[in-house]
């Protein structure tokens, strides 16, 4: 489509595009109607140079909708910003989300959207993955689409917040870790495409089926996600952000410079039941 208020790049064929000529501290309704036409056509939009504080960063999330307060991660609530999550990593702490996986699928409502600015990045390395959940549904023969929107999984934290040696405060007990129920593929309210939505940080299992058949199909749908066709990837700066749709996407982070110091800051918004 044609843009007047901005310029729009594409990154790479499945997703992804670079969005210039905008600062998003002082955002007018016709440059936002445009960056949001082109949020639904390429699923995740970078901006560079965006001397962004909290206050800007919150701002912009709300331009799309509510923002979420996530119930585990670290952020910013004692500065007044409960809903800014801060990543951190270092040579003492090299932690990073080197899973593929969509922001807390476990709630009955999954957020829509999630915005990343890059506060301090490596010199190399580090980079964030994302890739099309609409292209890897695509790409499913015709019966194994049927079939795949047959099913549902639950989604829970077993594996991931829940554990007893993950770095929070927050927990919730072992035998009652947050959950729902999501149908394996999704159909985006606003495009009308269909995407899947299973992921293996939080999937744990296909309703109905036995343990090694859940496996199974999981394990398939888990490595197919990944094919390189589906994905981009975004070279990090300092001032970067990232804007990109839970609801037919999955990230992850590139875990090959561990000793560098890393803080991003991140903000998610609210969403809707999967369908």
């Amino acid at each position: 489509m044609t843009y007047r208020r901005i310029s729009v790049t594409p990154v790479a064929g499945a997703l992804g595009a670079e969005v210039s000529g905008v600062d998003l501290r002082d955002l007018d309704d016709e440059s936002f109607r445009e960056i949001d036409q082109a949020w639904m056509e390429h699923q995740v939009l970078f901006f560079r140079d965006q001397n962004l504080e909290p206050e800007h960063h919150k701002a912009f999330g709300e331009r799309i909708g509510p923002l979420q307060v996530h119930a585990f991660l670290q952020n910013r609530g004692s500065e007044g910003h409960p809903e800014v999550v801060v990543f951190e990593s270092n040579a003492d702490r090299p932690f990073v989300a080197s899973g593929w996986h969509s922001d807390v699928s476990f709630l009955e409502t999954p957020p829509m959207a999630s915005v990343l600015r890059g506060i301090e990045v490596p010199t190399h390395g580090g980079d964030t993955m994302w890739a099309s959940m609409y292209a890897a549904y695509e790409a499913l023969s015709d019966k194994m689409q049927r079939l795949m929107s047959e099913l549902q999984a639950v989604h829970d934290t077993a594996a991931t917040f829940s554990r007893g040696a993950y770095p929070s405060e927050s927990k919730a007990p072992a035998d009652r870790p947050p959950s729902a129920l999501h149908p394996v593929v999704r159909t985006h309210p606003v495009t009308g495409r269909k995407a899947l939505y299973v992921n293996s940080a939080f999937t744990r299992k296909i309703k109905g089926m036995s343990l090694p058949e859940s496996q199974a199909i999981l394990g398939f749908l888990y490595h197919h996600m990944a094919t390189p066709e589906f994905t981009v990837r975004f070279r990090w700066q300092k001032n970067s952000l990232a804007l990109w749709d839970n609801r037919c996407t999955q990230h992850r982070a590139v875990a090959d410079n561990l000793q560098a110091n890393r803080r991003m800051e991140r903000v998610t918004i609210e969403g809707e039941r999967p369908v």
